[in-house]
């Protein structure tokens, strides 16, 4: 049986780990570093690193505080924010990311995908959508989810899968489900429900200690969903 893996996000702006509502009444929670050395110490089986402002603010990655960070995690990291291009994923996995989250550079350039594979292989390359309901219908998102693309949610992911990309949100590879994870019930909840769900990501409940990893981890032992701990 696979292992359902849980991932916490650290949204990071001006070299902050941040917190807010859909990317708005953000509030400086701690340093990028500091989080996540006590994540990779703490039982969580991955980490995401994404920069929320770089694509709306049309800059890259500050790869200093990446640089840094990177150096004390000792779980994979996936790097997300301003990937436009194959420099920005050669500049990313050069400061110690595991893999790369893409976003907005793929609905600009779905081509981005394809080749990024293609490059670095499947297993760096993950498609990150922000998914909102608008009419009845599921929509791509794009600026860390302030824009509205009009491109159909299920189709745009189907298209990256076909492009190549390696992790993402209904197809057959692996799915990370993120969003709405307020008590450990819910991570029971979701992994019950959708069996094939990969993993978790959560922030807020990490970050603020309203759950810990190893005990939501027991507990996800307790109702048979199979974890590493």
């Amino acid at each position: 049986m696979i292992t359902k893996r849980i991932i916490p996000c650290l949204d990071v702006r001006d070299g902050k780990v941040v917190k807010g509502v859909n990317f708005t009444g953000l509030k400086e929670i701690s340093s990028p570093v500091e989080l996540a050395k006590y994540y990779s110490d703490s039982g969580a089986d991955e980490l995401v690193f994404y920069d929320i402002t770089a694509s709306s603010d049309g800059r890259k990655i500050f790869t200093d505080i990446l640089c840094e960070t990177a150096k004390n995690v000792f779980i994979p990291l996936t790097v997300g924010g301003g990937i436009n291009s194959l420099d920005d994923f050669d500049r990313v996995l050069k400061c110690g990311a595991d893999k790369v989250s893409v976003n907005s550079g793929a609905i600009k350039n779905p081509d981005l995908i394809e080749k990024a594979a293609k490059l670095y292989g499947n297993q760096c390359v993950v498609l990150s959508v922000d998914i909102k309901r608008v009419n009845g219908e599921f929509r791509v998102f794009a600026k860390g989810g302030r824009v509205d693309t009009g491109i159909e949610a299920i189709g745009w992911i189907k298209r990256g899968v076909d492009a190549g990309a390696g992790e993402i949100d209904a197809v057959n590879v692996p799915v990370i489900a993120s969003g709405g994870a307020g008590k450990v019930n819910d991570f029971i909840t979701l992994f019950k429900t959708l069996p094939k769900v990969d993993a978790g990501l959560a922030a807020s409940v990490f970050h603020f200690g309203e759950i810990k990893i190893n005990d939501l981890k027991r507990e996800m032992q307790k109702n048979g969903i199979c974890t590493r701990i």
